[in-house]
């Protein structure tokens, strides 16, 4: 498994924000001190910061101003009480004007208005002047969020600003000290790949239970404690629901392929519609620790996934040496749709709707047999793809495809420009991850990648229609 035991930090956000208040405990029982989470995710752990302290808790809503044609990367952010921070350098770089500023900021705003208005109700603003302010996350990633959330809330005066999340890496905490007056991270991972690699239980929150722990927040103490289990025990009881409410089918099975066998990883969640097979890049496997990530991503979200070898034992180990096989799109093609066939002959998963999940080379082969079977693929995915050695095949494609491409990628962006003109017959999308390369190794790249599939495949699977048809003749165990 990709998650190792010793990276699993938190059972959840709940326990998260207990180790986290132990860390900012000089600050308990200040009457200048007050606690802001950042909706959605960094609420719950603000919560029990704020509990722990005897600190009043209120949320910082703030969201990126994004630039026009490439979203994902921020000109700016909108903060709550209206406040707006603009990046100069970027908004020049890519020529955006002022006109086009104010459509964004308008919109933003709104958004904001609308989230503030939703979470606190009838609850007026607590009043940041001159006080200590406590600014808590569930995690840090790029940081690029965060720092726009701590410019904007240094507009409202604030006496101190104090970061407080339970797991960084330890680059970016070095970048956000300037930032801020304090820093307080209970973890800095070696390796870090998103912030739900440390989370048992990363199930996205409920703008429901954003506003009930607000409301829960701003009772009496007395009251709170009447209803609050312990920590611990509440922390259980969440990891437990969590647990029943995904309850994924898991199995290895052994797909039989004219002569070949080929082992995958099955994994369905009670409810699922679609299910993604993963097409692996250039020398790698079902054991990819990057698309098993994604395939947890995927999995939280209600979408099977089935990781399989395109290649046996033995062309594996042919292949280490020659590399012919991988760069061969038509025979990994073959491959995958006979696994799709495969996928149409299971009663577990022939009902569900399919789509592709494709790396490096892998992605090519997605993309053919995509070609191959238009009445059966809903979705496409290309992570750091080659979708250029498609070839004629990018013409018939008929499926919504999605490429993503690390920002410091760059001949591989010149490549996925170039195949996402000869696209004709399909919706379809480019986004850029800035600072990632081909890999997406930098903290938060791959989060990002998973967030961004997973979105596509959703939405595209809620849209379309099971086309049924016959699978090939094939042998789990």
């Amino acid at each position: 498994m990709f998650l190792e035991v010793e990276q699993m930090l938190f059972s959840d956000r709940v326990e998260a924000g207990v180790k986290l208040a132990s860390e900012l405990r000089h600050y308990a029982n200040r009457k200048d001190v007050i606690v802001l989470g950042i909706p959605r995710g960094g609420v719950p752990v603000a919560f029990e910061v704020a509990k722990a302290l005897h600190a009043p808790l209120d949320i910082f809503v703030s969201r990126k101003l994004g630039v026009p044609g490439q979203e994902e990367l921020a000109f700016g952010a909108i903060a709550s009480g209206g406040i707006r921070v603009l990046d100069r350098d970027i908004v020049e770089g890519a020529g955006i004007t002022d006109q086009q500023i104010e459509v964004i900021t308008e919109k933003v705003r709104n958004e904001v208005e609308r989230r503030e208005k939703l979470y606190r109700a009838d609850r007026p603003a607590l009043k940041l002047d001159g006080q200590v302010v406590i600014l808590v996350d569930d995690g840090i990633a790029t940081g690029s969020s965060v720092r726009a959330a701590i410019q904007a809330l240094r507009q409202l005066n604030p006496a101190k600003i104090v970061l407080g999340v339970p797991v960084a890496p330890l680059t970016t905490c070095n970048r956000l000290k300037a930032e801020v007056d304090e820093l307080v991270c209970v973890s800095t991972p070696k390796y870090f790949y998103a912030i739900g690699q440390f989370y048992a239980d990363f199930s996205q929150v409920s703008d429901r239970e954003v506003t009930e722990l607000l409301q829960r927040a701003s009772q009496p103490v007395a009251q709170k404690a009447e209803e609050d289990p312990p920590a611990a025990e509440k922390s259980g009881a969440m990891l437990q629901g969590w647990k029943s409410k995904f309850s994924i089918d898991r199995r290895e099975v052994s797909i039989e392929l004219d002569g070949a066998s080929l082992e995958g990883s099955l994994a369905v969640p009670e409810g699922a519609k679609g299910i993604v097979l993963f097409a692996h890049g250039s020398g790698s496997s079902r054991h990819s620790p990057r698309n098993q990530y994604v395939a947890q991503v995927l999995q939280s979200q209600k979408i099977g996934t089935f990781l399989f070898d395109l290649l046996t034992h033995k062309e594996e180990s042919v292949d280490q040496f020659s590399g012919e096989l991988r760069f061969n799109i038509p025979f990994l093609a073959k491959r995958l749709v006979g696994a799709t066939h495969w996928t149409m002959s299971v009663p577990l998963i022939k009902d569900l709707l399919v789509g592709y999940f494709g790396a490096s080379t892998g992605a090519a082969a997605a993309l053919v047999a995509a070609a191959e079977l238009p009445d059966v693929v809903s979705a496409i995915v290309s992570r750091g793809g080659r979708p250029d050695l498609a070839g004629r095949a990018l013409t018939k494609v008929c499926a919504p495809t999605l490429l993503i491409v690390g920002g410091d990628d760059e001949p591989v962006i010149a490549m996925n420009r170039d195949a996402l003109q000869k696209l004709q017959s399909c919706e379809k999308k480019m986004i850029i991850v800035p600072g990632a390369t081909h890999l997406f190794e930098e903290p938060g790249a791959l989060e990002e990648v998973a967030n961004i599939a997973a979105d596509w495949f959703t939405q595209h699977f809620a849209l379309g229609e099971k086309v049924q048809g016959r699978g090939a003749t094939a042998q789990a165990s």
